[in-house]
């Protein structure tokens, strides 16, 4: 039996090496995503459009749903201003009843529009390794228009989901929906059920 010359194993292993570094590389990049909820408290829920509110909401729902039963990640974002409230804990900090997030699902609370913005959420995201962010709640042309462009700063790919971002005017949203590429439920579904778990 003849000897393999020991480069071709040295070869070999090398190959073997670059391949593996290269499949770990193309996995770490897969889209590990999350759903952050913004300011949909009852305080503000108010300012918008009947009709813009009832299919905001029902999205946001079904937003929550799809990702759980995905298996990931819900976190929900309260906003507060020092002088203006809403308090903490009062009626008009909470999210209203019909919205299925969960006492679990890490809470975000926040003085600034941008989510980010001395808040936690940067880590949260981090500890749960997630690298895709996709925004629901209010307001379009506010806070969730901030978290998003302060999800790109921090290189997060990020996402609003169409029909479930509200604000005051109806046609300022759909702009923002047109300008931002918002993506719709039937595109979601797919990206989730190929991204990494």
């Amino acid at each position: 039996m003849r000897k393999i010359p020991v480069f071709i194993i040295m070869l070999f292993l090398i190959v073997g090496t670059i391949l593996a570094q290269d499949k770990d590389e193309a996995k770490s990049k897969r889209m590990r995503p999350v759903l952050v909820v913004i300011d949909i408290q009852n305080q503000f829920l108010p300012s918008i459009p009947e009709r813009d509110k009832e299919v905001g909401l029902y999205m946001i729902n079904a937003f929550i749903d799809m990702f759980r039963k995905n298996g990931f990640p819900v976190i929900r974002v309260h906003h507060t201003d020092p002088a203006n409230g809403p308090a903490q804990g009062s009626e008009g900090f909470q999210f209203p009843a019909t919205v299925q997030v969960k006492s679990d699902d890490p809470m975000v609370i926040k003085n600034y529009t941008n989510s980010f913005k001395k808040t936690g959420l940067n880590q949260i995201l981090q500890d749960k390794k997630c690298n895709t962010v996709f925004l629901c709640g209010l307001s379009a042309v506010g806070c969730v228009l901030a978290t998003y462009f302060g999800a790109h700063e921090l290189d997060y790919n990020a996402f609003m989901l169409k029909d479930a971002i509200m604000s005051h005017n109806s046609d300022y949203t759909d702009n923002v929906e047109d300008i931002f590429g918002a993506v719709n439920f039937e595109t979601v579904k797919v990206m989730l059920e190929n991204a990494e778990k």
